[in-house]
């Protein structure tokens, strides 16, 4: 008899109930704990960038030239006839006494004299100039309340970043209190049960928890991004609750077929839990391929869903039976009576659902694989257009946003104002008559000859054109024969560099993703026809992803009913995140239903038989499942940024996409159309390890030591 590793944890848990529970709940204490104590490190802009960008950056960081935050102040005349200078004057004034500013420059009229630009710089670091900003901000809305002729806007480093840091806190918050009672709401209806539903929920949390704070001690190490966070608790939550949810609504059956308390949990765990090992294993592989991004963007979101998956695959393995082997029949406690009697046959009532969904699929197979196809097809079409950049903080916050009305009112006053290109240039001595006449030719130049460095600001009216330009023939015709070399970071060329290393990268990570996808399931099942299949459906969900995210965020189709817009691009690290997660993810219905139908052919049915009772065996359980993960995405979806809108109907589409167009139509058929080939193991592969478990009605030996 094969051992299974999921049985035999389970089958420990039960009998080690005390230790397992205290044992989860001490190592999430002291996680989250000790996590919180260090505080979590963000990554700096150098670390955040690629290419030339990112080593201008590094030079003014290693030579201790990390640029003061600056700001930006426009004040405009609200009448033809009025006159921005009193309030100017004002402004300029208040800001100085706030003793948070400095280098504060005289107003500059605009072309047409209606508007004045201020500029000035907050003192101390510039990571930090968010959580001094406010009195700057208080002074200048205090001038405009003064002034009632003049309108005022403000963008800059450090106002942005205290508009960015107060409306993370408030989306997390949020995210956080929707998608929580929206996954209960759905694990009673699912459950009928007030505690039943709270397991899996609990369990996510307190994973999510325990991630945090082990997050935020590898940052120390890592340093992360400023959303990380958020996807943590998204990947983290999701995956937590439907690990549980497949594990509790197994031994629920089982009980419900007239199994005695042990035998179900043994049951669950040598099924239900196999499968969440295999998926939560399939997950942490695909997610480790961002590490080959070479961005340190990727490697931080990898690194956060790796653990929190991880602990919510830990979590589901060994508390969640010890609990349901504690609890017993009182897992059934809280019985609603109207949803308790929905849930007792639901597994019946979804299973006839399912069957007469499945009817017309298993008789036609071909036609509706086709149709499947063609209709994923034509949802991916747009993503044919797609473009990607990195989207400035005025096109993450809508149009009506505060700060991107701004950034827009300067940028029309003032081109390139906002964003102007930094041109970092180095020579070994800095002050030689070469470099000098070269450095002669700019208008906005400072040197410092302590550290042989110079910097050149110049506005890109034009944007990527002029960036272009100033690469590839301003810059070599300037410095040619100077031996000065010269980098050149800002904004815009900040997203080109960006975009091309992903160009670069997401060709190995794409290459590791299925590789591994493929192996692990050749593992699982070994069939190499199963294997490839997994990798085809998740390319077409993927793909009719991309197509729905750049139909609506790209173009702006239906942007409006979710409270987006369209802002012309795809936030440029999106593409390449949702296909990872998407492949990770979309193992948990894949191992699920197929070890069920591999279970029923195994039994002895034949190859439709097989694939109707698994799919009607597994249609409650990957129902709740896909709706909760859909659920908690489309809360992501709602959310004030746009790349945090991008991520959540992306992912919301992917899952709802594969867990019924895939699942339910493309899976069936197409392994009907392949009959025996699905399971027919090529000689050389039937000597692999096999991860199929033991009949789960037999009593595992408790032999796991710990």
């Amino acid at each position: 008899m094969r051992r299974n590793l999921a049985a035999r944890i389970g089958v420990w848990s039960t009998h080690h109930r005390k230790t397992a529970v205290l044992g989860w709940l001490l190592f999430v204490v002291l996680a989250t704990g000790i996590g919180g104590a260090t505080g979590m490190v963000e990554m700096t802009n150098a670390e955040n960038g690629a290419g030339e960008s990112a080593r201008a950056e590094q030079i003014l960081l290693d030579s201790g030239l990390d640029k003061p935050a600056g700001e930006l102040v426009m004040v405009s005349a609200a009448a033809a006839a009025g006159d921005w200078k009193p309030a100017a004057e004002a402004l300029a004034t208040a800001v100085r006494e706030t003793g948070e500013a400095q280098n504060i420059a005289p107003p500059v009229p605009s072309k047409d004299g209606k508007d004045a630009l201020i500029t000035f710089e907050m003192k101390g670091d510039a990571a930090t100039s968010s959580d001094r900003v406010q009195p700057v901000l208080d002074a200048v809305a205090a001038v405009g309340e003064q002034h009632q002729d003049v309108e005022i806007h403000q963008f800059g480093e450090a106002s942005a970043g205290k508009w960015l840091g107060d409306l993370l806190s408030e989306d997390f918050r949020k995210a956080e209190f929707t998608a929580v009672p929206l996954a209960l709401g759905i694990l009673v209806v699912a459950f009928g049960a007030i505690v039943a539903a709270l397991l899996p929920v609990g369990l996510a949390l307190t994973a999510c928890m325990a991630a945090f704070g082990l997050l935020s001690i590898a940052s120390h190490q890592l340093h992360l991004f400023q959303t990380t966070y958020s996807v943590m608790f998204l990947m983290g939550f999701a995956v937590g609750v439907d690990y549980c949810l497949f594990y509790l609504r197994r031994e629920r059956d089982e009980r419900a077929a007239g199994r005695d308390a042990e035998t179900a949990l043994r049951i669950a765990a040598a099924t239900s839990g196999r499968a969440v090992l295999v998926s939560g294993l399939t997950v942490m592989v695909a997610m480790g391929g961002m590490f080959l991004s070479g961005l340190l963007l990727f490697k931080g979101f990898a690194l956060a869903t790796i653990i929190v998956v991880f602990i919510a695959m830990l979590g589901s393995v060994t508390v969640l039976p010890a609990l349901l082997s504690w609890l017993g029949d009182r897992v059934d406690a809280g019985r609603i009576p109207l949803l308790n009697r929905r849930a007792r046959h639901g597994h019946a009532g979804s299973g006839r659902i399912t069957g007469r969904l499945l009817g017309p699929v298993l008789a036609r197979p071909r036609t509706f694989a086709v149709a499947a196809v063609v209709l994923l097809l034509a949802l991916a079409a747009p993503a044919l257009g797609m473009k990607t950049e990195s989207l400035g903080l005025e096109k993450q916050f809508g149009s009506d946003a505060q700060l991107s009305i701004a950034y827009n009112r300067i940028t029309d006053s003032f081109p390139g104002g906002p964003a102007p290109a930094l041109v970092v240039v180095t020579a070994p001595d800095i002050t030689t008559p070469g470099v000098t006449k070269a450095l002669g030719d700019f208008d906005d130049v400072t040197v410092h000859r302590d550290k042989n460095v110079a910097e050149i600001e110049i506005p890109l009216p034009k944007g990527k054109a002029d960036l272009t330009e100033l690469r590839e023939k301003t810059l070599p015709a300037a410095f040619d024969g100077t031996g000065a070399r010269t980098h050149v970071t800002g904004e815009t060329a900040g997203s080109v560099d960006f975009n091309d290393q992903l160009r670069r990268g997401i060709v190995p990570v794409f290459a590791f993703i299925t590789a591994v996808t493929f192996l692990l399931m050749l593992f699982c099942f070994r069939s190499y026809v199963i294997a490839v299949t997994s990798i085809v459906l998740n390319l077409l969900s993927g793909a009719a992803s991309y197509g729905v995210m750049t139909a609506v965020f790209q173009h702006g189709w239906g942007a409006s009913l979710i409270g987006s817009e369209g802002v012309g691009a795809i936030e440029a690290w999106m593409p390449l995140f949702v296909l990872v997660v998407l492949f990770g993810l979309s193992m948990d219905y894949h191992v699920f239903v197929v070890s069920r139908i591999r279970e029923a052919r195994g039994g002895g049915l034949d190859n439709r038989s097989a694939i109707e009772t698994g799919l009607r065996r597994t249609a409650g359980a990957v129902t709740g499942a896909a709706a909760i993960m859909v659920a908690v995405f489309a809360v992501f979806g709602t959310l004030s940024m746009q790349d945090m809108q991008q991520m959540g109907v992306g992912l919301a589409v992917a899952v709802l996409l594969d867990a019924t167009v895939v699942r339910m139509v493309l899976l069936p058929s197409v392994m009907l159309l392949l009959g025996e080939r699905n399971w027919r193991t090529p000689r050389g592969l039937s000597r692999l390890p096999s991860l199929e478990h033991e009949d789960p009605a037999e009593p595992v030996r408790d032999t796991v030591r710990v």
